[in-house]
């Protein structure tokens, strides 16, 4: 076994590099021939000094000679061996691509036994088969992806699923740890991270027509439905100052990390929780001036309901909704509370809980108001005002012990800008409060503060647990419309599969389409995570993806070496038998419980 080098020119340019193959001498009869074993490409970098070390190594690798390596073998050479031999496992004529169904009886020495190469497969196959479901790499393939390309875009997003983090941590995932690479026939080892990047800024240009491809596919395979779509957007927090990315700016972080660098994305979304499209807008981006650019693309269908959060819900957007054809169901801004227990109705949530709703219809017959009370919300705010109503009385009373005692401001000026920072601290509560700064003879010190709760009607602190919603659907009942408005709570779960799930955040990258790149491959992720868990779900497995991740990532596959009676070498590459759990997954899937199959090598 030897490495060759050829010399090879390219025609249109006349540039010359150089081609390397791993080749073998076997004597035929009288006569002795050079077969190419394996392909080594343009970019195989092992000096030439180690080159007989390397194929040393491989030869001994594939007879079983799995001791540490030598000194004479660096760490690289060796991580290279074992690369080229588990590839001469895989393509050799003698591989099985599937088990066969006969029994395959040798002889074999049971000391000689090595287990080498673990990689993982169990969260790989099943993410393939959901991709599969889509013909996902054939639309990546209409997307303009060549083969190199398909297999980085995979593997990124793969990786973004089985061992969230950045490009790096996936480029470091996918080279040593994952088997993906043996399923699509792809080698991630020789792959460089800047490929990964590249893969990354391609699905981003390409991302309008992945999206609406992609979607049009899911409906077809669901039979989704197009005629709620729900609207909503979260950030996301960047290491560092992100100088470079003109959407890296400062806002309020839902993750509370308002000292960085935000990036805010946008999602719309089907009634079933898959993403019909996507945007990306500035850090500082404020909610309701995203709306009209985000459906104007979506070519909904006439007379689509739209649900949106309060953020959105703005007079003007509503007004854009309506001007459009839209019909909606969003949480209204009215700041006054109301609720007429003798006017509504009671109906049971999925776990258990009351809620009371009053439908009241506008006075033009265009629009409809849902006033709604919850008993759980209500003892949550009353909590929430308490505790603030505590602090802000504390507060007060703080003041006013200070009137008595020496060396305090008495100033009846400053004590009045003193009140005013406590209510500005107050959420709200010193509104319910009415306050009197009793002065002393001269007029100038207060001497005393008093101080009465008044709670303003139409409040928290009068009406607690009560929310609106408002719609132009006048037609429907109040547990349809409250039952449709609640779909939004799906959404925010989506936000948090994305945060805590999919590794959302937080972002390492510099440059914008990077850090555009590394979020669409996040929704990406997100679409297969809903495809897998929608099948399962059907068969009454309902783990979320923490927990699915978990379970499928022990299957692995590895390569067992034994030494033959007859003193020849079998390579046998399998994966490991599923776990009870795995194998439940895998049926009810519909997909093999062998990911890769079985290839042999007799050496």
């Amino acid at each position: 076994m030897f490495i060759r080098r050829t010399r090879t020119g390219t025609s249109p340019t006349g540039e010359t590099y150089f081609t390397y193959r791993l080749v073998q001498s076997r004597r035929e009869g009288a006569k002795v021939r050079q077969i190419t074993l394996l392909n080594l490409g343009r970019n195989f970098d092992v000096g030439r000094e180690y080159w007989p070390v390397l194929c040393s190594r491989i030869e001994g690798l594939l007879a079983g000679q799995g001791d540490l390596f030598s000194g004479e073998c660096p760490v690289s050479v060796e991580e290279e061996a074992q690369r080229i031999a588990m590839q001469l496992l895989a393509c050799h004529p003698e591989s099985e691509p599937t088990e066969k169904t006969g029994a395959d009886i040798q002889s074999v020495d049971l000391n000689s036994l090595e287990m080498t190469r673990p990689r993982t497969v169990g969260v790989e196959h099943a993410v393939l088969w959901a991709m599969e479901q889509v013909r996902f790499p054939q639309l990546l393939e209409e997307a303009g992806f060549n083969g190199p390309q398909r297999a980085a875009a995979i593997g990124l997003i793969v990786g973004r699923m089985a061992e969230p983090g950045s490009e790096l941590a996936t480029h470091n995932w996918l080279c040593h740890r994952s088997g993906l690479g043996e399923l699509i026939d792809a080698d991630f080892e020789t792959m460089s991270l800047m490929q990964l990047y590249r893969a990354s800024d391609l699905l981003m240009r390409r991302r309008d027509l992945l999206e609406s491809r992609f979607f049009s596919r899911l409906h077809d395979l669901f039979g989704l439905s197009c005629t709620v779509t729900l609207y909503d957007l979260t950030n996301t927090y960047f290491e560092g100052e992100a100088a470079g990315n003109p959407k890296a700016k400062r806002g309020h972080s839902k993750e509370k990390r308002s000292d960085a660098p935000l990036l805010t994305l946008g999602l719309v979304l089907d009634g079933s929780g898959f993403v019909k499209r996507s945007e990306i807008f500035s850090g500082n981006a404020g909610e309701a001036g995203t709306l009209p650019g985000m459906l104007k693309g979506l070519e909904a269908p006439q007379g689509a309901l739209v649900v949106m959060d309060r953020g959105i819900a703005s007079e003007d957007n509503i007004a854009w909704l309506a001007g459009h054809g839209y019909r909606y169901i969003v949480v209204s801004r009215e700041r006054r509370r109301q609720f007429d227990p003798q006017e509504s109705i009671r109906i049971e949530t999925a776990s258990k809980e009351e809620i009371h709703i009053q439908k009241v219809l506008s006075g033009d017959g265009k629009e409809v108001r849902l006033y709604c009370y919850s008993e759980a919300r209500a003892k949550k705010e009353e909590g929430i005002t308490q505790r603030f109503t505590e602090r802000f009385e504390a507060g007060l009373r703080k003041i006013s012990e200070g009137l008595s005692k020496p060396r305090t401001t008495k100033d009846i000026a400053k004590i009045r800008e003193r009140i005013g920072r406590l209510k500005a601290k107050s959420r709200g509560v010193g509104r319910h409060y009415h306050i009197e700064i009793i002065p002393d003879t001269s007029g100038k010190k207060a001497v005393k503060i008093h101080w009465e709760r008044r709670p303003a009607d139409g409040t928290m602190l009068t009406h607690p647990g009560v929310y609106s919603l408002r719609s132009n659907e006048t037609s429907w009942d109040e547990e349809r419309l409250w039952r449709t408005y609640i779909m939004l709570t799906d959404l925010e779960a989506v936000f948090r599969s994305l945060k805590s799930e999919l590794g959302l955040r937080p972002i390492y990258h510099h440059k914008e389409i990077r850090s555009d790149g590394h979020l669409f491959i996040t929704v990406l992720a997100y679409q297969f995570v809903q495809i897998i868990r929608r099948r399962l779900q059907a068969g009454n497995i309902t783990d979320s993806w923490r927990t699915l991740r978990k379970t499928l990532g022990n299957q692995s596959r590895v390569t067992v070496t034994f030494r033959r009676e007859d003193g020849r070498t079998l390579n046998v590459r399998k994966a490991t038998r599923p776990e009870p759990e795995q194998q439940r997954i895998y049926e009810t899937l519909g997909i093999q419980m062998n990911p890769g199959g079985v290839k042999k090598l007799l050496v």
